[in-house]
């Protein structure tokens, strides 16, 4: 029994919370105290559920039930060793109790022997009548195991016992998902909803394994029977929205997106595709006030920041850009998009040092894309940092070993450093990789392209 605060199953709580205020000690009943605990470690409060236990136990001494919460709380404070003598202990004295084998289970669960805590959760099968709780519990122990197959067939178990347990159908579609069995997802799903047909998440989650497969029709469908089943259903008309995008429905996706807004607290998301559907329309100032509306509603959402910083620079607003693009950064510092971004509307406003920085910053990242590697390395040859510029791309052979972009950009560098034997020896190699990008030396290098060893080097090879 859990206490709400409309009926009078809240009496011993509020009895209980005004001895603790008064300091005068009141009788209560073991499934009282139960009761009182249950309530406080479901509300988190572990003190006040401490405080309890002890009085409860103070009263009722011999209590299994009031001892099996002081386990729980042992477990929370992860005193695994305190929690395991006391478990002996009970065990002891009713070894047919099949919390006992659930709190055992817990403990080796917690210590990552989930292969044991699934043998003794077994037990406790055969212990209650009450299946559907152990089941999930195995069904979890198995997710930690990475074991999908063997969970997914629990939170089965679960379902047949209970079909309004939701929390085990999100499991199950989470083990098809992480299996990529979506075509099994959605056959067991329309066997489900024989069964039951007004179930709006079984609809939901149909719809959104019909959207993985892109088969936007059908999922449509999925959704909007999932609206018919409950019309306050805000997941159906998001996941609605993005399927009406797909289909270049933009007008009929701002409509279920704006229905959301109306069903509940406006959310960034439904806020961000909104305005993205209208940059869509090509109705640029709705589109951006609604990019604001996003980031009035979440300043910590990146992802409105970025929406913005794009929107500036398809308009070639590269000021207004670098202003938003410092903005998503100094929420994710770590998105190696947001810099080559940054780097990119840097170069547009002839910020070299910065854009380089930009490079240097995503290279660290570990995005060794060829192109960051010619980008970085093209704006130190234009800042006159050659030394770094060689650094930078002998890093990148090692990455390219055989690019003749590379080669022709290294030859340039010790040319134009007037170190001729590694200048002729990566001006061969570049020509030997690829001979028609001799060019760039002319681009980037026009003093040394007029070397005559250069000359002659290049001309050899036409």
């Amino acid at each position: 029994m859990e206490f709400s605060h409309n009926d009078n199953n809240n009496l011993p709580l509020s009895k209980f919370e005004s001895m603790l205020k008064t300091n005068n000690v009141l009788f209560f009943d073991s499934e009282e105290f139960e009761n009182i605990i249950h309530h406080y470690l479901n509300q988190g409060k572990i003190a006040l559920a401490k405080k309890a236990i002890k009085l409860g136990l103070d009263q009722h001494p011999t209590s299994i039930n009031l001892r099996l919460f002081k386990v729980e709380v042992y477990v929370f404070e992860d005193k695994l060793d305190d929690a395991n003598e006391l478990l002996n202990v009970l065990y002891s004295l009713d070894p047919m109790n099949e919390e006992l084998f659930i709190q055992k289970a817990n403990i080796l669960s917690k210590q990552d022997n989930h292969q044991q805590a699934i043998e003794v959760l077994k037990k406790a099968l055969e212990l209650t009548d009450d299946v559907v709780d152990i089941y999930s519990l195995i069904g979890m122990e198995y997710l930690f195991l990475d074991s999908f197959e063997d969970a997914k067939s629990n939170f089965m178990r679960c379902i047949e016992a209970d079909v309004q347990d939701y929390s085990a159908l999100y499991n199950i579609i989470y083990c098809f998902d992480f299996l990529n069995q979506h075509n099994e997802a959605i056959d067991y799903l329309n066997v489900f909803l024989d069964k039951n047909p007004y179930c709006e998440v079984a609809w939901h989650q149909l719809g959104k394994q019909y959207f993985e497969l892109k088969n936007y029709e059908k999922a449509l469908t999925a959704f909007d029977f999932a609206i018919i089943s409950d019309d306050r259903f805000v997941g159906a008309y998001l996941e609605r929205g993005k399927v009406l995008e797909k289909l270049n429905k933009y007008e009929e996706a701002i409509e279920n997106y704006s229905i959301t807004l109306k069903l509940d607290d406006p959310t960034s998301f439904a806020l961000l595709r909104i305005g993205g559907c209208y940059e869509k329309l090509n109705k640029d100032d709705l589109a951006v006030q609604y990019y604001y509306k996003t980031v009035h509603e979440d300043p910590l959402l990146d992802k409105g920041w970025i929406a913005i910083t794009k929107f500036y620079n398809r308009k070639k607003n590269y000021q207004k850009a670098l202003y938003y693009i410092n903005k998503a950064i100094n929420i994710d510092a770590e998105n190696v998009i947001y810099w080559k971004l940054y780097s990119q509307i840097n170069q547009r406003l002839n910020f070299y040092e910065e854009a380089e920085r930009g490079f240097k910053k995503t290279l660290e990242l570990g995005n060794y894309e060829l192109n960051t590697w010619l980008s970085r390395g093209d704006l130190l040859i234009k800042l006159g940092e050659l030394e770094a510029a060689i650094y930078n791309f002998e890093q990148a052979v090692e990455f390219y070993p055989e690019n003749a972009e590379l080669e022709y950009r290294l030859a340039g560098l010790y040319f134009a450093l007037n170190e001729n034997d590694k200048g002729t020896f990566h001006l061969k190699n570049g020509i030997r990789f690829n001979e028609d990008y001799g060019f760039i030396v002319e681009e980037l290098f026009p003093d040394v392209a007029n070397k005559i060893l250069v000359k002659n080097l290049l001309k050899a090879n036409l």
